[in-house]
């Protein structure tokens, strides 16, 4: 038999019934969100559920995915894990700075500054 070497706190979690009032939904429907791997959840010994408050707003992503697009829950998590890797390459791409292009490509400022030009050169 093993035992942890120590406790973990869970008091920044929700547990299943909290998790579901607090997303509008069945116990059973959060369950199976959980099963699917469209939520995180931690189990304790004694089989409960712990969610993340946070994870009520991925909640109201996959209803909103669903509800908008008609997407079974498969086709939900791959939309989720494909808006999640473009957030963090916009914020990647953020951290760039603005004066260093990409290989061949003009920054902003060269775009403006070649859209004035050519608009003095056509007459604008």
């Amino acid at each position: 038999m093993t035992y942890p070497l120590a406790r973990r706190s869970r008091a920044h979690l929700l547990d299943l019934d909290t998790f579901a009032a607090r997303a509008r939904l069945h116990p059973e429907l959060v369950r199976r969100l959980v099963a699917l791997g469209l939520l995180e959840a931690e189990r304790d010994g004694a089989d409960v559920l712990w969610l993340a408050p946070a994870q009520v707003a991925t909640v109201a992503r996959i209803q909103r995915l669903r509800a908008g697009f008609s997407l079974n829950y498969a086709a939900v998590g791959l939309v989720l894990e494909l808006l999640d890797r473009i957030d963090e390459l916009q914020t990647a791409l953020r951290r760039v700075p603005r004066h260093h292009g990409l290989a061949g490509t003009p920054t902003t400022d060269q775009t403006m500054t070649d859209q004035t030009t050519t608009r003095t050169y056509i007459g604008g």
